[in-house]
């Protein structure tokens, strides 16, 4: 990309465009509708709704690649071969196929097409499955687009994403400015969980981003494309991906800030929204009118396919190595069609379906990230690793249950249980633990 220099020195401007470049790997553009959507729940409790979420959007992902900096990309070099990988499949499906690549397209529809179609009510019915026309059309169009341009990788992707970041990120400026300046209403009282236990709620809804999944994938991306550009020593590496990740997080922070404010000041254009994207596209309208709705339509969609081919390519690169008897554009074709599969559930559909899925797996990721920075004063790193997981995946998988609506009134009596987060107190006892017990092994298994 030739931001780095040919050497092992990182110099200012280079550090510099490594953490925009850091930063527009977890821009997605559908990192966009969830922070408006929490600030119009929350309301008057959007600073404690905020904060928490930032701890899950923006903390646990920096975290994520400081400790992937650390273990020099192998950060799952603790646990067996088989769940190293079965955990490398999950994260890849989610953030893939089954969520955040469908989800990009949704997205793309929600803000770059539907404002623009006047009527979109019109359905289909297969059977008994009723489909919206409109969406349906746009996302067999986007993922059509999304598997040509991964099938034929090229310097345009590279182009468009370069010139793409700097024109989002002068449009969200500006929307920050706006949404100090010219408030949409005053901030309501909040709604459902943000107005018993807001915070707690915050960090679980910072899940919807997937960022602290991505942290782990990104932050080997960063170090492959390091060593590259001629910067081999491990400590310079890691070095340069801090401060990439410090600028990364700084950048999503003010966006996410910003755009809190706007969905708990959104006042009646947030009126009947069922997603995040809609207060987003009804502000931009009234305070930008139709020439900023329309750029914002643009810029959001171009981004949404970018991240949807680089997911696709990414997920089929990921299973060819796994399955090298079937093909990359194989892989290409198949989760294309998975992801226009996928994304006729609906948006809002589509984050109550992942919510359970996100959080079962979020405290394994979250605990494989803590463990590592402890993993030097436990005396069996082994064992440490994989008992803390272990009931990380066991208790995530009781929330997860509970977040899908299975009843689970016997654990009730769990700290944390009813807010979703029955797994942190006991991970964390378990990482107390695992440092003092065992045998000091010097290596990983």
């Amino acid at each position: 990309m030739g931001l780095l220099v040919q050497n092992k020195q990182m110099s200012f401007s280079d550090t510099l465009s490594l953490g925009f470049m850091t930063f527009a790997f977890f821009l997605g553009a559908g990192n966009l509708i969830f922070p408006p959507f929490a600030g119009m729940l929350a309301g008057e409790n959007m600073p404690l709704a905020m904060m928490g979420f930032l701890v899950t959007a923006v903390g646990m992902p920096l975290v994520g690649l400081i400790a992937v900096a650390k273990t020099q990309g192998k950060v799952m070099a603790y646990l067996p071969a088989v769940a190293a990988t079965a955990l490398a499949v999950a994260i890849y499906i989610i953030i893939g196929p089954a969520f955040a690549a469908p989800r990009t397209g949704l997205v793309a529809f929600e803000i770059g097409a539907k404002p623009f179609l006047g009527d979109t009510s019109a359905v289909w019915m297969l059977g008994s499955v009723s489909l919206n026309v409109a969406q349906l059309l746009f996302t067999l169009g986007f993922f059509t687009v999304t598997m040509l341009l991964a099938l034929f990788p090229g310097k345009l992707m590279d182009s468009v994403g370069k010139v793409l970041t700097p024109v989002l990120m002068v449009l969200l400026v500006a929307l920050a400015v706006s949404v100090i300046l010219l408030p949409g209403g005053e901030t309501a009282a909040p709604q459902g969980d943000y107005a018993a236990s807001p915070l707690i709620k915050g960090v679980i809804e910072g899940y919807n981003t997937m960022d602290t999944l991505a942290s782990l994938m990104f932050g080997m991306l960063i170090i492959d494309l390091l060593r590259k550009k001629g910067v081999d020593d491990p400590k310079a590496q890691t070095h340069a991906l801090v401060r990439a990740a410090i600028i990364a997080a700084s950048g999503l922070a003010f966006v996410y800030i910003s755009l809190f404010f706007l969905g708990a000041t959104a006042g009646d254009i947030a009126v009947g929204a069922d997603n995040g994207g809609q207060i987003l596209t009804r502000y931009v309208d009234r305070e930008f009118g139709t020439l900023g709705a329309a750029m914002l339509a643009t810029v959001v969609s171009l981004a949404c396919l970018t991240t949807a081919v680089g997911l696709v390519s990414a997920c089929s690169d990921y299973f060819n190595e796994l399955f090298p008897r079937i093909k990359y554009r194989q892989f290409v074709i198949l989760f294309s069609a998975i992801c226009a599969l996928v994304a006729n559930v609906g948006l809002a559909q589509l984050i109550s379906i992942s919510i359970p899925v996100l959080v079962s797996i979020y405290p394994v990721v979250i605990a494989l990230v803590a463990v590592t920075f402890l993993t030097e004063r436990m005396p069996n790193p082994v064992l440490g690793h994989r008992l803390v997981l272990a009931v990380a995946l066991l208790f995530g998988a009781i929330d997860g249950l509970k977040a899908a609506g299975v009843d689970m009134s016997l654990l009730d009596f769990m700290p944390l249980y009813a807010e979703g987060m029955a797994w942190l107190l006991p991970t964390v006892v378990t990482m107390v633990i695992c440092l003092f017990i065992g045998n000091r092994q010097a290596e990983a298994a």
